[in-house]
């Protein structure tokens, strides 16, 4: 059966098993998930900022019922990049997400195929490419939750250890390069899932730099690959780390994953349901726990192969340490550190079993005869697709008009955990006046308003205070006439919006968002880090050309 299939058949089976999953995208309407409509109002205002000239958008100023809101500093920007690329080539907002979901879908299947085709069968490969896709955990991020950053994140974590694993074989700088970029959009894709794998990515480059006998050439190879990710990524990890002690994060996540562990009968099976946090399934899937029990028999069958023993060492040692951090007994675990409350939930860690379980899987079908290979991955995919057919669709699809996502939005699209820590985690009503006075007297007219620019004529017939109804964070400036005006963001009552006083005259008064110094320096880092990477492809061509002279 194996010769049967040739090249072109098996292409063509790549190409219609990973766009299976996404054929409910197609229907007209955004499918209705616990984040989707949520995702929609963000990328709206990521890509309000792009067209007003941000390029790295920070501020979401409808948000938050108009008073703005700080969230793209410390949400993912890559999926709102690529969202704004399609919405840009004229696609409206939903189906611009629509095609981001759908294509993180497809490249997460090609990916994985990519990177476990380098150490193992082609049947091997594609079966571990298909237990990664349509592991039930995948299509409750699709459709269930509509989390656009961790599903997109799924995309990349096989490729960058696709690159790692060139540069151990070929040795070649180019593969740096790119790695580098893959491990860049990891980071930009989910902070949390990019943090969930960091430390097998790290493990993954020491076990082969272990292998080649610690080479060089490897090790200055990979430590160029990771510390030219983190230079690109920088714009949004530093700034997203450091000015989180500004918001309300460590307050609303504190505890947050208290009654959120699962039960491990749950782990097995549980129905398909749309259901929130604690309804949704949580199993791993049949094929997933055929790969866990069937994992001795691969041991064995690689006693003498170190390259993929290693692995399937380092695979269950992750993939145990996941499990356990689902489940009740590591509540002590959770209690002392802090960084793993920033996790929210503990069924999160699924992300990790989706992909250990998919390799053993590949590792599991490498390890059986030749002659029963294909027939065996033939027979077990046709059983996944059975089995997860019910998964492939949303419960349903929501019609809303373009301009209820780009005008002011009633919610701050997450759960108060980005709010400013002077502030409140939600306003709840629309603010009567841009620029309002509170005592005084004074006229004022509104002349500009963009996302980050806020510019108005004033008359002050006698020394009034104002209130600007957008919410203070690091960065917003206040000027009367070009000069610096003091603002005051702790007023009682006034849940840290903008208030300041000026006395009798004319003014032009301008509020504006600005890099602070730190946002700068992780600007500049991730700058010089692309520098880098265009030095880097000069000399590797450079090389090249003096090469084949």
């Amino acid at each position: 059966m194996n010769k049967i299939i040739n090249k072109n058949v098996f292409i063509l089976l790549i190409i219609i098993l990973s766009i299976i999953p996404v054929f409910s995208l197609l229907n007209p309407g955004l499918p209705i998930t616990h984040d989707g409509q949520d995702h929609v109002a963000r990328i709206a205002n990521f890509y309000q900022n792009l067209t007003e000239g941000n390029i790295i958008p920070r501020w979401a100023g409808n948000l938050n019922w108009g008073y703005g809101h700080p969230i793209l500093e410390f949400l993912y920007p890559l999926p709102s990049y690529f969202a704004s690329v399609f919405h840009f080539l004229g696609f409206s907002l939903v189906d611009s997400v629509k095609i981001v979901f759908g294509l993180g879908m497809i490249s997460s299947f090609f990916f994985m195929y990519l990177w476990l085709s380098q150490f193992v069968s082609r049947f091997s490969a594609l079966f571990g490419a298909v237990l990664y896709t349509y592991a039930p955990y995948r299509f409750v991020e699709l459709y269930v939750r509509g989390d656009i950053g961790e599903h997109l994140a799924f995309t990349f974590i096989p490729l960058v250890l696709f690159y790692i694993h060139r540069i151990y074989k070929r040795k070649r700088f180019i593969d740096a390069i790119f790695g580098s970029f893959s491990l860049a959009f990891l980071i930009l894709s989910h902070n949390g899932i990019s943090l969930m794998f960091m430390p097998f990515i790290i493990a993954y480059c020491f076990y082969l730099i272990y292998l080649s006998k610690y080479n060089k050439y490897l090790i200055l190879n990979t430590l160029f690959l990771i510390l030219i990710g983190f230079g690109i990524s920088a714009f949004f990890w530093i700034p997203g780390l450091l000015e989180g002690k500004y918001t309300l994060r460590n307050i609303v996540t504190a505890g947050g994953y208290i009654g959120r562990f699962v039960n491990f009968k749950d782990l097995l099976y549980g129905p398909w349901n749309y259901g929130g946090s604690g309804v949704f399934t949580v199993q791993f899937g049949l094929f997933q726990w055929i790969a866990i029990i069937a994992s001795p028999f691969v041991f064995l069958k690689y006693k003498k192969n170190k390259e993929k023993l290693y692995l399937l060492f380092l695979l269950l040692m992750y993939l145990v340490l996941a499990i356990f951090l689902m489940l009740p007994i590591s509540n002590s675990i959770w209690e002392r550190i802090i960084l793993l409350q920033n996790f929210q939930f503990p069924w999160r860690f699924l992300a990790i079993i989706v992909f250990s379980t998919s390799v053993l899987g590949a590792l599991l079908i490498d390890a059986v005869p030749n002659k029963f290979k294909a027939k065996l991955t033939i027979l077990s995919i046709i059983i996944i697709l059975a089995i997860s057919s019910s998964y492939w669709k949303p419960k349903g699809y929501m019609q809303k008009p373009e301009s209820f996502y780009t005008s002011i939005y009633e919610s701050t699209t997450d759960t108060g955990e980005s709010a400013p820590i002077w502030s409140v985690r939600f306003m709840e009503k629309r603010p009567e006046a841009n620029l309002e006075i509170v005592d005084g007297d004074a006229r004022v007219e509104n002349i500009e308003r963009r996302s980050t620019y806020h510019k108005y004529k004033v008359v002050v017939n006698k020394k009034t205070i104002f209130r600007e109804n957008t919410v203070y964070f690091p960065g917003w400036e206040m000027k009367a006439n070009g000069k610096q005006v003091d603002v005051d963001f702790h007023t009682q009552h006034y849940n840290g919006v903008m208030k300041f006083t000026l006395d009798e005259g004319h003014y032009t008064v301008e509020a504006k968002y600005v890099e602070t110094k730190l946002r700068f320096f992780a600007d500049v880092i991730s700058f010089a880090s692309l520098a880098s990477i265009s030095g880097g492809f000069f000399l590797y061509y450079l090389i090249k050309i003096k090469t084949k002279k």
